[in-house]
């Protein structure tokens, strides 16, 4: 979008936040993104779905991105230590051909990007570390599954199969993972969500005795497994940024770090946070510039209880001040739109977006998830079309990353 073009747009947006006395957001550098999840086939592609169309329906999900204005799409394409696209490393999904390591056909993956750029739309590739399965039923592994090839860095949790990040080998396996998608696609973004070390579950200690034992150099079992996190959070950064140094990378925790009821510099909130339960320590994150972007998930609503959305959002604003190189993105429960409770408020997550807007330091939204934006629940699309996304928006500029291949005009405003 030229510069006129943007100035344009940003008068008619101003002109219909004036007309309908709702905080629309400015046309230039505000991120609108929409998580596409793939995981169990949850919002794409539909089980058991021919490639053409696999490929027709995500044509589909990308017109309706675009037609909402937002300007990004986070896709999720490794859920479960598996591939949604070419890879050395990893089978193929068993979400995307039925069968784990059965070939699709296609490249869901070239595809994907592709068919994203041509609506201008970013493409952030969505990973899922350490997840291995979703349950502990009986599948047909592929021959190169991490589970064949490498069973002792499995290890069971849950009712589920986990990689041990305690493992050396096993950080390694993934961040290689992240790297060959980086090399060989023109993806925008690496995109993990709050998945870590597991959610602690049925009062079960994760089964990580033998890693810690081995590698614990007499750290507490907490602060050793947070070290494994931090090491490989500051290890993808400087992997993706040595392999291309304009791509983004970014994180989607748990919405509470720690709550000040077990930290005086945790958030006015009580609920457990990402600190002490997935072992994630994100605030350090965000002080280390180590990723590019932190997207809190604000799952709960205004005046919540243990979790008031009001306060962690004042919280995460606070936390990126001294950090002007790591954007602040909100996660949005667009998902709970019209279940039980404060959620039946059509006004609920419009007014979220309104009281985002008066902190600068909030540069976007995702949501969760693109379904629950075009199934329309209360008539959020049309809220977010009619009163917040009124004009087309660039992405917020990155002036910190390196210059992108003129062979791609990635959509950023000035």
């Amino acid at each position: 979008m030229s510069r006129m073009k943007r100035i344009i747009a940003t008068a008619l947006a101003l002109t219909c936040f004036s007309a309908v006395n709702v905080h629309a957001e400015e046309s230039a550098g505000k991120f609108r993104g929409v998580w596409i999840a793939t995981v169990a086939n949850t919002n794409w592609p539909d089980k058991g779905a021919s490639a053409e169309s696999q490929k027709a329906a995500f044509v589909k999900l990308m017109e309706e991105a675009a037609s909402m204005r937002l300007n990004a799409v986070v896709v999720q394409i490794r859920p479960t230590a598996d591939a949604f696209y070419k890879s050395e490393l990893n089978p193929w999904s068993e979400y995307i051909a039925g069968t784990q390591g059965k070939d699709p056909g296609y490249d869901p993956l070239a595809f994907m990007v592709e068919e994203a750029h041509k609506r201008g739309l970013e493409f952030h590739a969505w990973f899922n570390p350490f997840r291995v399965s979703m349950n502990n039923a009986e599948k047909t592994w592929a021959s190169n599954s991490v589970v064949v090839q490498h069973p002792d860095r499995v290890v069971t949790y849950g009712g589920q199969k986990w990689l041990d990040p305690g493992l050396p080998t096993v950080r390694k396996y993934v961040v290689d993972s992240i790297i060959e998608v980086v090399r060989n696609y023109n993806i925008d973004a690496v995109h993990f969500d709050d998945y870590f070390y597991p959610y602690p579950t049925g009062g079960k200690n994760f089964p990580d005795d033998w890693s810690y034992g081995e590698y614990g150099n007499g750290m507490s079992r907490d602060d050793w497994r947070r070290s494994n996190i931090d090491e490989f959070i500051k290890t993808v950064n400087m992997a993706v940024k040595a392999e291309k140094n304009y791509v983004k990378f970014g994180v989607s925790p748990l919405g509470v770090w720690r709550s000040k009821t077990v930290d005086p510099d945790g958030s006015d909130s009580t609920a457990a946070g990402s600190y002490d339960t997935l072992y994630a320590d994100t605030r350090l994150w965000v002080k280390e510039n180590w990723v590019d972007y932190i997207a809190p998930q604000l799952y709960w609503e205004l005046g919540y209880r243990t979790a008031p959305y009001e306060s962690l959002l004042k919280f995460w604003v606070n936390m990126v001040k001294g950090s002007p190189n790591v954007h602040l993105y909100i996660g949005e429960a667009a998902y709970r739109i019209g279940n039980a409770g404060a959620w039946r408020d059509s006004s609920q997550l419009p007014r979220h977006l309104e009281l985002s807007a008066d902190y600068p330091e909030v540069k976007g939204h995702i949501f969760y998830n693109i379904d629950s934006l075009i199934d329309n629940p209360l008539s959020i699309r049309d809220k977010l079309t009619e009163s917040f996304y009124t004009a087309d928006a660039g992405v917020p500029a990155m002036p910190w990353l390196g210059d992108r291949p003129s062979a791609y005009a990635a959509n950023t405003a000035d």
